[in-house]
């Protein structure tokens, strides 16, 4: 029998535009993914310059479109997809289906139009095509007297919404059958919101993720002491600490781990200040300015954009570190000024409970406020939270800003002041959105840090800010060179895809092994990798696999 087979339309030989074709039959195709290429990825590979947007692939067998998630390396192409004439389903869990039109309408408003209406004709389109699935469902796709097809999602734990794939197809005049899985990107443990992959049952062939084929992540049950110890060193530059981050997914982790960390602060410090006499109370634990000061700044905005010329934000004496002979600009003492390293003794400590966290970036808030509304689909620890009456994606410091008008006040804000402030802003990889004005005003000072937590694909700002900044380098933005003199730190463990470990496990953990491996989306070193281990793996129980070549055009 000559299928199934599949075709690698995108991520075979990079981490992004995931797009895969399963060829059920010589009819009958499904689609996996449709995503967006970037950094290198998103160069022809002949060389010849050119946008690799347009799908160049045909359409006249594709019966459906199954999307793992909605990052937009699985699902930004789609509009160009339904440009090409595919006029099938576009199949997702549940809570995908409330974030796609957010993500795709974004998508259409960067390639296409701006225009109100046309914008809603495009959504409306989308809504009217899309089946949402709930997990560890069957859902027929095709059912003939040649071929069929049933689908069922699972739990990836990678985003929320995230689904590995289960194909089952069965030919009954051949009588015969396969089971596929399309891995999608699979998450790691510990991860707010999320519950954790469970391998399947089984599969005949596996198309499995290789982001991080090549290594370990750090311990992910300590990451938030990690983010923590990293903020707070930071700081002592007196500076502000920029976090590029994707909208969807690792936004709302830092969020719910900031809160974490604020909420610890506050408890430890109101249990000190009930233990102490209240004149004894050290300033740096949390107490404020008087209310009725004559130098009292605006109060702390909540889940506001900033709408008036003053920029909602707590003084720097109550935001940042404080001391025996405080700055009245900033509130930084002038023992603390300028260090980096290890902190000195007596340096006071952050003043967690006051210091903003600003999210910059109108799609993440957008996505932040979906989901709140998708708390059905939280884990048990996140749902206990809110059951508490704690708020992990709206706390008190959380200032959110929306207009341009104000992200460039802010900005500026910022630069000038130094004020100590953590900044969450978009794209991840610092390719564009908001982030790029934050770093063109502050990798430049020596005051500021910019801190990531997700991987940074090769060709993009990202990659050479996190290469080259640590060594005094430099990084071009929108054709400009900006010297790096800011701090530049990373983080493991914060990634939301699984390890050499996770992925392995995700295959042994199954109860009949598959007997063909495609390793997709990674770069080649960390393909390889994962496919040596796996091979190990295999010979151990004596059971031949073949991996996806490196150069293969299927």
């Amino acid at each position: 029998m000559g299928y199934p087979q599949i075709e690698h339309h995108g991520a075979k030989n990079g981490v992004t535009g995931s797009c895969h074709q399963l060829d059920m039959n010589a009819t009958t195709s499904l689609l996996v993914d449709c995503g967006l290429f970037q950094g290198d990825d998103a160069s022809i590979p002949s060389g010849e310059g050119g946008s690799r947007l347009p799908i160049d692939f045909p359409l006249d067998t594709i019966k459906a479109l199954v999307v793992t998630h909605v990052h937009i390396d699985h699902v930004e192409r789609i509009p160009y997809l339904l440009a090409a004439g595919f006029a099938g389903p576009i199949l997702c869990s549940e809570a995908s289906a409330k974030l796609l039109p957010i993500v795709l309408e974004d998508a259409f408003k960067l390639s296409f139009s701006r225009d109100q209406q046309r914008i809603e004709r495009y959504i409306d389109i989308v809504e009217s095509r899309l089946v949402a699935l709930p997990y560890q469902h069957w859902f027929t796709l095709v059912d003939t007297d040649e071929l069929n097809a049933r689908i069922r999602l699972q739990r990836a734990g990678h985003i929320i919404g995230s689904a590995y794939v289960e194909i089952d197809l069965n030919y009954p005049q051949a009588g015969e059958s396969k089971r596929i899985v399309f891995s999608g990107d699979l998450g790691a443990p510990h991860a707010p919101f999320l519950m954790p992959p469970q391998p399947p049952e089984r599969a005949d062939i596996l198309v499995l993720e290789s982001t991080y084929g090549d290594r370990l992540h750090e311990d992910r049950q300590t990451r938030r002491q990690r983010l923590e110890a990293v903020i707070e060193q930071a700081l002592q530059d007196q500076g502000t600490v920029l976090i590029p981050a994707f909208s969807i997914g690792r936004t709302q982790e830092l969020l719910y781990e900031l809160e974490e960390i604020i909420h610890t602060r506050s408890v430890g410090a109101s249990s000190l200040a009930n233990m102490l006499p209240s004149e004894t109370v050290p300033a740096s634990v949390g107490a404020s300015s008087p209310a009725n000061s004559t130098t009292d700044r605006p109060p702390l905005a909540t889940e506001t954009s900033v709408n008036s010329d003053l920029l909602p934000l707590p003084p720097g004496e109550r935001a940042g570190v404080r001391g025996r002979e405080a700055m009245p600009e900033n509130g930084i003492t002038s023992e603390s000024a300028g260090m980096r390293g290890e902190m000195a003794s007596d340096t006071p400590a952050t003043n967690w409970p006051k210091l903003p966290i600003i999210l910059d970036s109108p799609m993440a808030s957008r996505f932040t406020e979906a989901y709140r509304e998708l708390k059905p689909f939280w884990n048990q620890e996140a749902r206990d939270r809110v059951q508490s009456g704690r708020r992990p994606l709206s706390f008190e410091q959380l200032i959110t800003i929306d207009s341009h008008s104000d992200h460039q006040r802010i900005v500026n804000h910022l630069t000038q002041t130094a004020r100590p402030a953590i900044v969450i802003a978009g794209g991840g990889m610092c390719s564009g959105g908001r982030i790029v004005n934050y770093l063109k005003a502050m990798l430049g000072d020596k005051r500021h840090n910019v801190l990531f937590v997700g991987y940074q694909a090769k060709g993009t700002p990202g990659h050479a800010i996190q290469t080259y900044g640590p060594k005094g380098g430099y990084v071009n933005l929108d054709g400009e060179r900006f010297d790096i003199r800011a701090g530049i730190s990373s983080i493991g463990g914060y990634s939301a895809h699984a390890d050499q470990n996770g992925l392995v496990d995700f295959v042994t953990g199954m109860q009949q092994w598959p007997t063909e491996i495609r390793v997709v989306h990674g770069e080649q070193k960390a393909k390889q990798a994962l496919a040596d281990v796996l091979r190990v793996q295999y010979a151990a129980r004596e059971v031949s696999i073949q991996t996806e070549p490196i150069n293969s055009s299927r």
